[in-house]
C-alpha cells in the first residue's frame, strides 16, 4: 500500500506541535582550555531550558544572568545561566567555571567562563563576543 507524500504532512505537523521545543544546535566551543562539542553545548542548553520551563533548579541553576560584562550575544535577553560540564549534564553539586547562556525563550545565546576572568566575572568562550 502506498501513501502519497502529501498525506504525511498533517501527521508531521501534529507531531511537531506535540514535541517539546528543541534548541538549535550550535558550534563547538572552548572555555578556558576545556573543549565542548556542539552536541554538549546543545545538550546543556536544552537541560537549562527544561529546568527553566519547569521551574525546577539544580543547585540554584538556571538563574538570571545580568550580562554585566556586556557580551554581544546572538539573541536578545533576558538571560539565564547554566553550567556546562565535560562529563555529562549538570544536575547539582559544584557547577565548575563554564556556563551556557540561554534567553527566557530558550534560545541559545552563547557560552562563558570564569576561567581567566577577574573576581566573579566572566569572559567569553570561543564563539562568544
Amino acid at each position: 500500500m502506498q501513501f502519497p507524500l502529501l498525506a504525511l504532512f498533517p501527521l508531521l505537523a501534529a507531531f511537531a506541535a506535540a514535541a517539546p521545543a528543541a534548541l538549535e544546535e550550535r558550534a563547538a566551543t572552548t572555555c578556558g582550555g576545556r573543549s565542548y562539542s556542539a552536541a554538549q553545548v546543545s545538550a546543556a542548553s536544552q537541560q537549562a531550558c527544561d529546568y527553566y520551563q519547569s521551574g525546577k533548579k539544580a543547585n540554584n541553576y538556571p538563574h538570571t544572568y545580568n550580562n554585566y560584562e556586556g557580551f554581544n550575544f546572538r539573541v536578545a535577553g533576558p538571560y539565564q545561566e547554566f553550567p556546562i560540564k565535560t562529563s555529562g549534564l549538570y544536575t547539582g553539586g559544584s557547577p565548575g567555571a563554564d556556563r551556557v547562556i540561554i534567553n527566557t525563550n530558550c534560545e541559545e545565546a552563547g557560552a562563558i567562563t570564569h576561567t581567566g576572568a577577574k573576581g566573579n566575572n566572566f569572559v567569553g568562550c570561543s564563539g562568544t563576543s
